[in-house]
């Protein structure tokens, strides 16, 4: 059986209503699903329909196919074969195999597409045949037909069908994410349901499907896990406690990935809690230190200090103390997955803590001059790439617009805005080192990205730079995890991304015992 390259979506499973005569253009549940997730999938996609189809029904469809620009097959009332002599001689001969996604038909017409080459999807229990249904493609893996109960259910019998396919070579990775990020990989070509050239094949996990079920299909799991945090409590001024609370389907996840070792998880749920905090982060920096040679340039974390109150009698002492001059820049201690984390202020005046409008315990950084240019690295399993953007400027430049304003903190969110020049991304590689960037030790920070993913067990992660001025220190302000490496081109950061996460998989798999013959 060969992979499946194509697929036809027949009017009778997108319409709630039947009746082709019905002008009632409601869709089915999980036709809105279907239709986006097949649109990055890198399989040709087509939507038929007969003569007979009531005329709202009709534009609809051809709507439909305009914005996820699938084609678009109309039947004769001669027609016979639901498109498929269309459908093959638009798409050629290639190798693999086309796909029908029907609701019913009678045997005759099942036997042809069969004999034809077609693999069958029906969509409710309407097969004639019952000995043929197929639920979950769990029954007879010969069969070119198979039966759904709901649409959400089609990509798994695609990537079941593809992986089949493709053999031992290929690997099953589940994803799950907020929605607009899945879509911006996904309008990347980051999540194919057809097998990339290192044998990956990407599986949306869906919620509303039995994730158990699920989670028997693959091989790995891609999470953005801090996507679904709902509140992240902090249970002592002393420490930052792990007591993370997710989304009920997420810790539903967990649970359900528990019980399965042999699936790989990408990256450990446990692994990202220190990614949630900022004190954490700093900690590890400190380790950065190992990494330095006498008489070259240096890498190092900035200075910094916990702050439980900015209230505090002693501040301006413990602001000495760490090293800390002001301007000082103040972040939450909690880095991402609650509504606040990103609230931030650049300090002028120690008289301006009080009251500071930023979110308790928080970390006080230093504020390093850098001449407004931030290097943002991304490291893709033990490849790194990076981006130069425009930042912050210099902290007398800052103190002037601050006196504008009286001298105020400026306050911001740093997801939304900072007082920065307009940006103006020049992305660069490990490989290729633009000639404006020559006075960044690539070298150096290649070694800390390799260092860092030891420290925290990463697979792709992302972090900051800043070049001191003066003194040339290479200081990281901070550390993400799953960045969007947005300023990377496609086709150099989607194979790389590919080839992070089957390293990571095969490095897994390699440290499980063997099952016996």
């Amino acid at each position: 059986m060969s992979g499946v390259r194509g697929i036809v979506l027949n009017s009778s499973i997108l319409f709630a209503t039947d009746d082709d005569e019905n002008e009632d253009t409601t869709l089915r549940p999980g036709a809105d699903y279907l239709l986006q997730k097949l649109r990055y999938s890198k399989i040709l996609t087509g939507l038929s329909y007969g003569q007979g189809l009531s005329a709202p029904k009709a534009n609809l469809l051809q709507e439909l196919a305009r914005i996820y620009s699938y084609d678009c097959f109309i039947l004769s009332s001669s027609s016979e074969d639901y498109g498929m002599s269309e459908a093959t001689q638009l798409w050629g001969k290639d190798e693999g195999s086309f796909m029908h996604v029907i609701s019913s038909c009678s045997d005759d017409l099942v036997h042809n597409m069969v004999i034809s080459g077609w693999l069958i999807v029906m969509l409710g229990s309407h097969l004639q045949n019952p000995t043929i249904d197929a639920k979950y493609v769990a029954a007879r893996e010969t069969s070119s037909i198979f039966s759904i109960n709901k649409l959400e259910e089609l990509p798994i019998v695609i990537c079941h069908l593809n992986k089949k396919a493709r053999g031992i070579e290929s690997m099953t990775v589940g994803y799950v994410m907020k929605r607009s990020r899945e879509e911006d990989f996904a309008k990347r070509g980051a999540f194919p349901l057809c097998p990339t050239e290192n044998g990956l094949i990407f599986l949306p996990l869906n919620y509303e499907l039995p994730i158990s079920l699920q989670l028997q299909q693959v091989d790995a799991i891609l999470h953005k896990a801090t996507d679904e945090i709902v509140a992240v409590e902090m249970v002592s001024s002393e420490e930052f406690a792990n007591q993370i609370t997710f989304t009920r389907n997420m810790e539903q996840l967990q649970r359900y990935i528990e019980c399965q070792p042999d699936c790989c998880v990408i990256d450990p749920f446990s692994n990202i809690h220190t990614v949630l905090d900022r004190l954490k982060i700093q900690q590890i920096l400190l380790g950065l230190e190992n990494l330095n040679i006498k008489g070259h340039c240096k890498i190092r974390g900035p200075h910094f200090l916990k702050v439980d109150s900015f209230n505090e009698l002693d501040l301006e002492k413990r602001l000495v103390e760490a090293m800390l001059p002001l301007p000082n820049i103040v972040k939450p201690q909690v880095a991402c997955g609650v509504a606040d984390a990103h609230s931030m202020a650049i300090v002028f005046k120690v008289d301006d803590y009080k009251d500071l409008d930023v979110p308790l315990p928080a970390v006080v950084q230093e504020y390093v001059d850098h001449s407004s240019l931030l290097y943002k690295f991304y490291a893709l399993g033990e490849k790194i790439f990076y981006a130069v953007k425009k930042s912050t400027p210099n902290a007398d430049t800052l103190t002037k617009l601050s006196e504008e304003k009286g001298l105020k903190p400026l306050l911001f969110d740093s997801l939304k805005s900072l007082p920065i020049a307009k940006e103006n991304p020049q992305p660069g590689c490990q490989e290729h080192l633009n000639a404006n960037d020559q006075h960044i030790d690539l070298g150096l920070v290649s070694d800390a990205a390799d260092w860092l993913r030891r420290m925290l067990g990463l697979t792709i992660f992302g972090f900051d730079v800043v070049i001191q001025e003066g003194t040339g220190d290479h200081v990281i302000v901070d550390v993400n995890y799953l960045p969007s490496f947005k300023e990377v081109p496609d086709d150099t950061a989607i194979p790389a991304f590919w080839e992070a996460l089957k390293e990571k998989i095969d490095s897994e798999k390699s440290k499980q015992p063997r099952k016996a013959s």
